[in-house]
């Protein structure tokens, strides 16, 4: 009797199975097209299905027929070979929303040459992603995409060919935020909004430079800081206020970040500090939206209320 062989995960081999698209295989198609690249854990916990273990196996039929990708980068990672493989939209699946008109607006504004800073591209999908999946778990919480918060800015933000450049004020430089969203909280017969910028920060820009003029974490709040003292988030964003989330994946270095900036004047509560190891962003986490953030000369705070 012969045996049959495990397919390479990291190499595609078409058999020439016919693949019947379902209903669920769309659903799949539709979450990668929000979210540039995300790891199999968080493409079930959008999809869901009785069993992981079948899903994974449908993910592998999927990406050997071409529908879906699975970006060469991540298996440079350490421990690559022990973390969910990801994934991204591949050329079957992109004609197969196409024939059947469907258009699902990207979550992030990475640009097709992200393979370059693979790593931080993952780490952005995977934290907004977290916060949107965790949204769907608690009454009363609605995660606001890009996309919404873009169709309710003001006309000339969104006539503009990079929207998410939060322009520069007489006193800093424009700002790339890695990802914008909001939450929508609705409790006894009101509603209440929160809008967020993301800040992926994996260890390798400098906390403080010498040189203002050189990237650095205390410089990009700076900029924040005075971008939201302009105002920029209501003329640029059409939005009430603006929080910065800043995301590192090493406790350590949280505490290097809280330890530099806690003196600094240009650090206000509107900046929120987390730290989540890489290795526990291969799976949706809810301590992003469910555990505080921690604050310099201010208490923690949640933003899930």
């Amino acid at each position: 009797m012969a045996i049959s062989q495990r397919r390479n995960r990291t190499k595609r081999a078409r058999t020439g199975k016919r693949i019947e698209l379902t209903s669920r295989d769309f659903e799949i198609f539709r979450v990668l097209a929000r979210y540039r690249y995300l790891p199999s854990t968080y493409i079930y916990a959008f999809v869901g299905g009785a069993s992981e273990t079948r899903f994974k196996e449908r993910l592998g039929d999927l990406f050997h027929e071409g529908y879906l990708n699975r970006p060469a980068p991540q298996w440079e990672l350490a421990n690559c070979r022990h973390r969910p493989v990801v994934h991204e939209i591949g050329p079957g699946a992109m004609r197969a929303l196409e024939r059947q008109e469907i258009v699902e607006e990207p979550r992030t504004w990475l640009r097709a040459s992200a393979d370059r800073q693979f790593p931080h591209a993952l780490m952005i999908c995977q934290i907004l992603a977290s916060i949107e999946i965790a949204t769907r778990l608690r009454p009363g919480l609605r995660f606001i995409s890009w996309p919404e918060m873009l169709a309710k800015a003001p006309a000339e933000t969104r006539d503009s060919a990079a929207p998410f450049r939060l322009p520069p004020t007489a006193a800093s430089k424009e700002i790339v935020p890695d990802g914008l969203f909001g939450i929508e909280y609705f409790s006894n017969g009101s509603k209440a909004y929160r809008f967020f910028a993301v800040e992926a920060d994996r260890g390798t820009m400098p906390i403080i430079r010498s040189n203002q003029d050189q990237t650095s974490c205390l410089g990009k709040l700076t900029a924040y800081r005075r971008f939201l003292s302009a105002h920029g988030q209501r003329t640029h964003l059409g939005v009430p206020t603006l929080l910065v989330l800043m995301v590192t994946t090493d406790c350590g270095r949280l505490g290097e970040i809280l330890a530099r900036l806690a003196h600094s004047p240009e650090v206000t509560s509107v900046f929120l500090f987390k730290a989540t190891e890489s290795s526990e962003l291969s799976f949706p986490t809810t301590k992003l939206l469910f555990e505080g953030w921690e604050r310099i000369g201010a208490l923690p705070l949640q933003i899930d209320g």
